[in-house]
């Protein structure tokens, strides 16, 4: 990875740029995507209950430092406006859904930024009849990761797969164009944040729908940018080093998950290449994988 940004790094660098801009020394841009890894040894307790106090804060650390804030509600006035119409689109699984603390905290700040309750809704397979998200103008999306039988690895680009009419659609080729959901009309450039939960993901599936808590482990974390190929680069990277330590190189992965580096190299939806993606991490790095 090109660049990796720890919490100290972060803010030594925001004052360095702050006092250079003072002075007018010219600043240098960057193309690089931004993506936040943030982890809490406390997020997670023993028994996989979640801290929704200390998943708020982890949620608004992460947004400031993507967005190089001091406050989080500023950093959410940069993702929405009073009268946006919100749908945070969740996922549902019956063994790893999104956690409710999670998209508490999300509608939290996004009330705090100015948006009307009755203007925000959390859905996941029901997006397409939801009032709301018909006639959303931003998108928050939000979601656990997990290992995928067909995809090889499910994060924020298989999450919008319940905008599909029909989801076989997106099936061939181990869903190598998860992308395309992207363009769809109800869709289409309103994404404003994507947050993979990566509290407690599952590392291995013996097929459709397989759960074993064997095969989840408390990571603890949540990974947040604006660019869902970003963001979905660095799970799988993570998952990918779950597997190795697990299972040894030879089975790193269980299938080919070609639709993250597809949705950049194809479709240009966003940044693979961990080599021009600056990783924030803040928070607790034991076991950190990447």
């Amino acid at each position: 990875m090109k660049k990796v940004i720890t919490r100290r790094d972060f803010m030594r660098g925001s004052t360095y740029a702050v006092l250079g801009m003072a002075l007018g020394f010219p600043q240098k841009q960057t193309k690089n995507t931004r993506v936040v890894l943030i982890r809490h040894r406390d997020a997670v307790d023993e028994n996989a209950g979640f801290n929704e106090k200390i998943i708020q804060q982890m949620l608004d650390e992460a947004v400031m430092a993507l967005f190089d804030q001091d406050n989080p509600v500023k950093s959410f006035k940069k993702l929405v406006k009073p009268d946006d119409i919100v749908g945070i689109k969740s996922n549902v699984w019956a063994y790893i859904p999104t956690p409710k603390e999670l998209e508490n905290a999300i509608e939290r700040r996004l009330m705090d930024a100015g948006v009307k309750k009755e203007n925000i809704s959390i859905d996941d397979r029901g997006v397409l009849i939801n009032p709301v998200f018909q006639k959303s103008t931003a998108l928050i999306n939000v979601r656990p990761m997990r290992i995928h039988y067909l995809a090889g690895f499910s994060g924020c680009l298989k999450n919008y797969i319940t905008f599909a009419k029909m989801y076989s659609d997106y099936h061939p080729n181990n869903c190598a164009n998860l992308a395309l959901l992207f363009r769809l009309p109800h869709v289409k450039g309103r994404t404003r944040l994507n947050i993979l939960a990566v509290l407690t993901p599952q590392f291995h599936a013996r097929g459709p729908h397989h759960f074993s808590r064997r095969y989840v482990w408390n990571y603890n974390g949540l990974i947040v940018g604006t660019d869902p190929v970003a963001v979905d680069a660095v799970g799988l990277e993570i998952m990918k080093a779950k597997r190795r330590e697990q299972f040894g190189k030879s089975r790193e992965m269980p299938g080919v998950p070609r639709h993250v580096e597809i949705a950049d190299v194809k479709h240009g939806l966003g940044t693979s290449d961990l080599n021009k993606i600056d990783l924030v991490r803040l928070g607790w790095e034991e076991d950190i994988l990447i």
